[in-house]
């Protein structure tokens, strides 16, 4: 039995229980005689009608009380979700738990019905106690939310003092991430000071608190921001926190949301590298998109920390620009305005480079237009192409293949491809007739030299590898009489791998096989024309999904053949995109050794900013191609 001072009601009377297990009457109350403490968190056999919120939380991640109808719950009401379909309050006992790894704070979920309860409000609370998880039990890979559902509950007195948030600093959450026993957690013992999502898990529903906290992930469109609690875990130059490796995880990233309402504070509009200045504080909770999360109550004021666009230099005469951008989901029926950003990125910040390799083209109707039969892109890379005219670039000629409806992924109805834009003044695209979606584009020997059969051309369409994913587009090109082969990739998206924030540790990488299968078969088609001249020109540029220290990435560069031009870059500098607050490379450029007087760089124009045209950066590469007629 616990022998802690402590109020709490019994049968709506406001008792005190003293120590020693005494029970007497609080402000004026009558006690009933002959009833029991609570048992303290972490023993056995709680009796539900006795339980507190620690007995409730257990010491792992799921309840020992799961299922069962808990009574009268003592606490005070810490902060209360008013907006969306799951509304409810959380609610935390002032004397904290027993164990630490039992956690003092619980939600109490309301449906779409705000509750009548305010932040000081002393309560007590019956409901049945739910493990919630965000997909269903069965169904998904992220770990459950602790909560009392079909609650009641009665207000003894108001205003009270909400218990202190705790707060997080650089060394209060561990460096490393979670156990790895290969499957599932939720029933290991918690052990919040060796493992962060243990530590997180221990506060789930508790205040939590950040002060002065930098902000490494850009406000979403979701009204969420993310912030590091380590500053210097794996910083980028720029502000960030860099994603370096499988067992570097960014432990101290956290989601930031609010739970005021925005009628009475806009959501904080910020960029990498801005600080949230002040106190940060709410309940702790967990975000199946994101992770562990506060739900901030109060929210600090945010610094700005004046990151600026890149701008590429300019390319020499006898350089060839490659630039490699992902236009996320650009369609024939995007804005004006969404084209012209797009125009000014590539003539301001890109330099007007000679070749564009393009992921994410839909087509003509977009996403709007799922089921209606159109597959070509002309309309939108015809936008495209004048845009940059207008923004004072040059005339930019394009060349796709057209994917067969609905059998390359990405989004439902969108139909997207992998395009090629050429400045005709700079570089002659060499076409050959034949190439359409399920033909195959092959290596070819003409007076010992490699040419394509078709151009553009894709490779093996019809191989299971790139079933429900984009086909590698295989473009020649002609560049001063010397001969370059790029090779425009988009490799198949993370779906379906467990998160690094789940309850399965190590996480599985479900998507990864089909990579290293695509990127097999691209690899494979360099050797080809490397098998004709091994000094040929060829470019390998896209969206890989995948890291540079990835299996994918590795068996493009195995043997050397091909030169993986983000490992030239400091580590710490390594990233094209921002993902739920890391800065991670999903993005490459690859060359073979015929390349020289290479010069590689990402340009940091869109990923780290809220305001921005793709949440991808652009990759730029500049050499002098070899050979000549």
């Amino acid at each position: 039995m616990s022998t802690r001072g402590r109020r709490l009601l019994l049968g709506g009377i406001a008792v005190a229980v003293l120590a020693g297990g005494a029970i007497a009457p609080a402000s004026g109350g009558v006690a009933r005689a002959g009833l029991l403490t609570a048992c303290t968190s972490g023993d056995a056999g709680v009796d539900p009608g006795q339980a507190r919120i620690g007995d409730i939380q257990g010491t792992t991640r799921l309840s020992p009380l799961d299922g069962e109808r808990v009574e009268d719950v003592p606490g005070i009401v810490t902060a209360r979700r008013s907006f969306g379909s799951k509304r409810g309050f959380w609610f935390q006992d002032p004397d904290g738990s027993d164990d630490p790894r039992a956690s003092a704070g619980l939600f109490v979920f309301t449906g779409d019905t705000t509750p009548e309860v305010e932040p000081g409000d002393e309560v007590a609370v019956t409901g049945t106690v739910q493990e919630y998880y965000p997909r269903g039990e069965d169904g998904g890979p992220y770990p459950s939310t602790t909560e009392l559902i079909d609650a009641e509950w009665t207000v003894a007195s108001s205003g009270n003092a909400v218990p202190e948030p705790e707060l997080v600093k650089p060394d209060t959450v561990p460096g490393e991430l979670a156990p790895a026993p290969g499957g599932n957690i939720e029933e290991l013992e918690l052990e919040p000071g060796t493992y962060a999502l243990d530590f997180w898990e221990s506060r789930e529903g508790m205040l939590g608190a950040v002060r002065d906290v930098p902000v490494v992930g850009p406000t979403t469109e979701y009204d969420e921001l993310y912030v590091t609690t380590k500053p210097e875990q794996y910083p980028s130059p720029r502000g960030g926190t860099v994603y370096t490796g499988y067992d570097n995880d960014n432990t101290g990233v956290l989601k930031i949301k609010q739970l005021i309402p925005f009628s009475e504070r806009p959501f904080p509009e910020v960029d990498t590298g801005d600080t949230l200045a002040g106190v940060t504080a709410g309940p702790v909770s967990y975000d199946r998109f994101g992770g562990y999360t506060l739900q901030a109550t109060e929210l600090g004021e945010v610094r700005s920390g004046g990151l600026e666009r890149e701008v590429a230099g300019e390319h020499d005469a006898d350089e060839l620009a490659v630039v490699n951008y992902n236009v996320e989901n650009l369609s024939g029926v995007d804005s004006q305005k969404r084209f012209d950003a797009l125009a000014r990125s590539v003539v301001d910040n890109l330099a007007t480079p000679d070749i564009l390799t393009l992921e994410e083209v839909q087509d003509n109707t977009g996403a709007e237009g799922e089921g209606d039969g159109v597959v070509d892109a002309d309309v939108t890379l015809d936008r495209l192409a004048g845009a940059i005219v207008d923004a004072g670039g040059p005339r930019y000629e394009w060349r796709q293949i057209s994917p067969e409806e609905g059998k390359d992924g990405g989004q439902p109805g969108g139909n997207i491809r992998v395009a090629f834009l050429y400045d005709p003044d700079r570089v002659t695209f060499v076409d050959r007739p034949g190439g359409d979606a399920t033909t195959a584009v092959e290596v070819e020997s003409s007076e010992g030299s490699p040419r394509l059969s078709v151009s553009p051309g894709r490779i093996d369409p019809e191989h299971q590898a790139w079933r429900d994913s984009r086909k590698p587009l295989v473009g020649e090109f002609d560049v001063d009489g010397r001969r370059v082969f790029v090779i425009g990739n988009h490799f198949n998206s993370k779906r379906g791998d467990q998160p690094v924030h789940g309850r399965f540790q190590p996480p599985e990488r479900v998507s990864e096989e089909q990579r290293i299968q695509q990127a097999e078969l691209v690899r494979g088609f360099v050797d080809a024309v490397l098998d004709v001249d091994a000094e040929a020109n060829v470019l390998v540029a896209g969206d890989l999904n995948d890291y540079a220290f990835s299996p994918a990435v590795g068996a493009l560069t195995s043997d050397g053949a091909l030169d993986a031009l983000i490992e030239k870059l400091p580590e710490n500098e390594r990233y094209t995109t921002v993902f739920e607050g890391r800065s991670q490379a999903l993005d490459h450029m690859l060359v073979t050794r015929a390349a020289r007087d290479v010069e590689f760089e990402v340009i940091h124009i869109n990923a780290e900013f809220h305001e921005r045209t793709s949440d991808h950066d652009p990759t730029l590469v500049r050499f002098r191609p070899a050979g000549g007629d």
